[in-house]
């Protein structure tokens, strides 16, 4: 019997509560449009960092849905960075859209069901340290979605990097839940590790989150307070655009009226890994470097980075055509390395 044949026989009078099996509940999420789903229970050990801050948000979570939604790839490759972001935001509205359609359907069989949001808005009252109520990456590895790759990044086996992510938390529990992969789809190509403009992506595996935040996400959080602090501080217009020139302004603006801009995420744009896309990179790998690692590595380009670190070293060192811009620390390290929600 089809999935929405069972739902319609089982409606849910006021005060009562179906009961959907595991492959049922699956089938609902990938009808309200994931790419792929998984099944965490709330105890399994790789959540016991995550539990107390799932239970502040919806205390009566037993059982965790992970969604995969799929990007779009070319655009995130472009160094038009404009199109990247335009497909990072409109599939993270995507992605909080399925899980609200997920929610929706499981209030109508009377289960309780809570979708924090796939990235922002977050609980800032707590960030530097954290913002995020659940962290998507580690929920999506729990249920076989992909393991991270030294980007720190997930990697799907199918779509590789080219996913967004979300969680829906359920007061259910459930008898069969999905397993860990048994391998991790990252090729350790070191890719990204050339690629990434601030060298926060170590050969070893160290990722420098500072240089990360500083860069990437300078139009977000702790660089937006940067910024205005620097029009608080300025003491006319031209000792403002003596700090921020006239198109980072405008990015500003942009960032507020569009959704706030990635400046690389190159790491994830260089990532040849996953089986919907490796067979180009290893039929022609001269190619995949020069069409996408290529124009992205030559772009030239603002890089944002502090004074006396590694990052600025970097830049110097392995990006000379590409301009530093000089800022001060966005903020600080977040729990067990885990750079963001996604």
């Amino acid at each position: 019997m089809e999935l929405r044949k069972v739902i319609e026989a089982q409606p849910a009078p006021s005060g009562a509560r179906a009961v959907l099996s595991a492959s049922e509940l699956l089938a609902l999420a990938r009808e309200c449009g994931a790419d792929d789903c998984g099944l965490v229970s709330i105890e399994n050990h790789a959540l016991s960092e995550e539990r107390v801050h799932i239970a502040r948000a919806f205390p009566a979570a037993r059982t965790l849905l992970s969604i995969v939604g799929r990007t779009n790839r070319e655009p995130i490759r472009s160094p038009a960075r404009s199109a990247a972001n335009l497909e990072f935001h409109r599939e993270g509205h995507e992605v909080d859209e399925i899980a609200r359609r997920i929610v929706r359907r499981l209030e109508d069989l009377g289960i309780r069901a809570f979708n924090p949001a796939m990235a922002f808005p977050m609980e800032m009252e707590r960030f530097p340290e954290r913002g995020w109520i659940v962290s998507h990456k580690r929920v999506a590895e729990a249920a076989g979605l992909g393991r991270m790759g030294i980007h720190r990044s997930l990697i799907h086996p199918k779509f590789g990097s080219f996913v967004l992510l979300g969680t829906v938390l359920i007061a259910q529990d459930f008898e069969e839940t999905s397993k860990p992969l048994d391998f991790n789809p990252c090729l350790e190509c070191k890719l990204c590790v050339a690629a990434c403009p601030v060298g926060a992506i170590k050969p070893d595996g160290y990722f420098d989150f500072s240089a990360c935040l500083n860069h990437n996400y300078q139009q977000f959080m702790g660089g937006f307070v940067n910024f205005v602090e620097d029009i608080a501080g300025a003491k006319s217009v031209s000792d403002y655009r003596n700090k921020v020139s006239y198109s980072e302004t405008v990015t500003r603006w942009q960032s507020l009226s569009y959704g706030p801009n990635y400046n690389a995420a190159y790491c994830i744009a260089v990532c040849p890994a996953g089986e919907d896309v490796i067979g180009p990179y290893l039929a022609d790998k001269r190619n995949h470097m020069q069409t996408v690692f290529d124009p992205l590595t030559r772009k030239v380009e603002t890089v944002y980075v502090s004074k006396g670190s590694d990052a600025a070293e970097h830049v110097a060192r392995r990006f000379p055509h590409k301009t530093i811009r000089w800022v001060r620390p966005g903020g600080g390290q977040p729990p067990s390395g885990d750079s963001s929600s996604g």
